[in-house]
C-alpha cells in the first residue's frame, strides 16, 4: 500500500471529502463530528449529511466504524496497520430521493479503552478515525473518513501531570497490537505513552511506558521499564500494574513517585533472580498499590517513529506536550494517513 505524502496540506482539506464511489450519480455522504471534547467512555456525537444522487436510492443502513493506526509486528519486522475497534449503526431504512439533502444525528459511546490523542490540546501523534459506511441496494460505500480527537479522562490527566511535575518528560506515543497479559484489556491493541525518566531515575531506566486500561469502575495503570542493563532475558520487560478509581484524589505526585519506585525495585529484583516463577513482591497490596506482571502477550518493542519524538523541555508533561515544529510533522503524518485511505478507496 503506497501513500503519497503531501507536505503542508491543510489537514481539514484532507479530512473532509465527498465521495460517490457507489458510481456516478450515486448518493454522497459527509459526516461532521461535534466539536465538543470527547473522552474515553464518553459520547461521540455529530451528524451524517447525505445528498441524494440522480435517482431515488434506498439507504439500508448507515454505519460508523472507529479505526486506529496501529503498530504491528510481523516476521519481517514492524509495520503499520489499520484496526477497526468498534462499530455502530446510526440510521437507515429509508429512501433518499433524487437530489434530497438529509441529516442523520447520532450519539455513540466510545469504548473506555479508546486511546487519547492529545493532552492540553497538543497532539500525541496517535491517529484515530471515524469511517462512515453507507449501504445502498447491497453495495457498501465507505465514503467518509474523519479524524477523531480524544482527550484524557480526569484521572489520566492527573497522572500524566504528576509525571511532569516530578521531572519526567514526554517521549512519544503509539498503539501496539497485542494484549498485555494479566490485565482486563478489551481492545485488540493498547496505547503506550513513553515517558523519559527524571534525573533521579536516569541511571536506572532509559524510558518508562505508561498504559491506561480504563473501564466503567476505574482504571488499570500499567508501567513498563525498558531493558537497560541487560537484566531481563527472553525479550520481556518488567511490568507493574496499579488500580485507581475515576474519582480518586490522592497526592498524585507521591502516588506516581511510589509507582515508579516500585517499578524500578521490581525490575531490579526480577533481573537479579533472572528467571520466571519468583514470588510477586507486590501481590497482596491493596488500594492503589499494584503488582508485577512479567510479560506481555504478543508484546514487542518499538522505537520512536512517525515524527512524534519530541522533547517536553523543562515544562515536563503538564505544559506543552509537543513543540510547534513537531506539531506540524504530526499533522503531516495524520494527513498522510487519511489521504492514503482516500487513495486506497478511489
Amino acid at each position: 500500500m503506497e501513500h503519497t505524502h503531501v507536505k503542508g496540506v491543510d489537514a481539514t482539506m484532507v479530512f473532509k471529502r465527498l465521495l460517490g464511489s457507489l458510481g456516478v450519480g450515486g448518493p454522497t455522504v459527509d459526516t461532521v463530528l461535534d466539536p465538543a471534547p470527547v473522552r474515553p467512555g464518553g459520547t461521540l456525537s455529530g451528524q451524517v449529511h447525505l445528498r441524494g444522487g440522480n435517482a431515488d436510492f434506498d439507504i439500508e443502513y448507515i454505519t460508523l466504524e472507529l479505526v486506529a493506526r496501529v503498530e504491528v509486528e510481523h516476521d519481517d519486522g514492524e509495520g503499520e496497520g489499520v484496526v477497526a475497534f468498534d462499530r455502530f449503526t446510526v440510521g437507515g431504512g429509508f429512501r433518499l430521493a433524487e437530489g434530497e439533502e438529509r441529516s442523520v444525528p447520532f450519539g455513540v459511546t466510545l469504548p473506555w479503552e479508546t486511546p487519547i490523542t492529545e493532552l492540553h490540546g497538543q497532539p500525541l501523534g496517535i491517529v484515530l478515525g471515524v469511517r462512515t459506511e453507507l449501504s445502498v441496494a447491497g453495495a457498501k460505500d465507505k465514503g467518509d473518513l474523519d479524524p477523531l480527537t480524544v482527550g484524557p479522562l480526569p484521572v489520566q490527566e492527573a497522572i500524566l501531570e504528576a509525571f511532569g511535575r516530578l521531572g519526567f518528560g514526554f517521549g512519544s506515543a503509539d498503539l501496539e497490537y497485542g494484549h498485555i497479559g494479566g490485565t482486563g484489556q478489551q481492545l485488540p491493541f493498547y496505547q503506550e505513552i513513553e515517558i523519559t525518566p527524571s534525573p533521579q531515575y536516569a541511571h536506572q531506566v532509559n524510558e518508562i511506558e505508561v498504559t491506561f486500561l480504563a473501564h466503567p469502575g476505574g482504571m488499570e495503570v500499567v508501567l513498563e521499564a525498558d531493558k537497560r542493563g541487560g537484566f531481563l532475558s527472553g525479550g520481556h520487560d518488567a511490568l507493574t500494574r496499579f488500580t485507581v478509581g475515576h474519582h480518586d484524589s490522592p497526592d498524585w505526585n507521591a502516588e506516581v513517585e511510589g509507582w515508579v519506585r516500585q517499578l524500578v525495585e521490581h525490575r531490579a529484583s526480577y533481573g537479579t533472580h533472572g528467571a520466571y516463577g519468583h514470588g510477586d513482591p507486590y501481590a497482596g497490596h491493596g488500594g492503589h498499590h499494584g503488582h508485577g506482571d512479567h510479560h506481555h502477550d504478543d508484546h514487542h518493542r518499538s522505537g520512536p517513529g512517525m515524527g512524534t519524538v519530541v522533547a517536553a523541555g523543562a515544562a515536563g508533561l503538564a505544559v506543552g506536550v509537543v513543540g510547534g515544529m513537531v506539531a506540524a510533522e504530526v499533522v503531516d503524518e495524520v494527513g498522510d494517513f487519511f489521504e492514503g485511505d482516500e487513495e486506497d478507496e478511489g
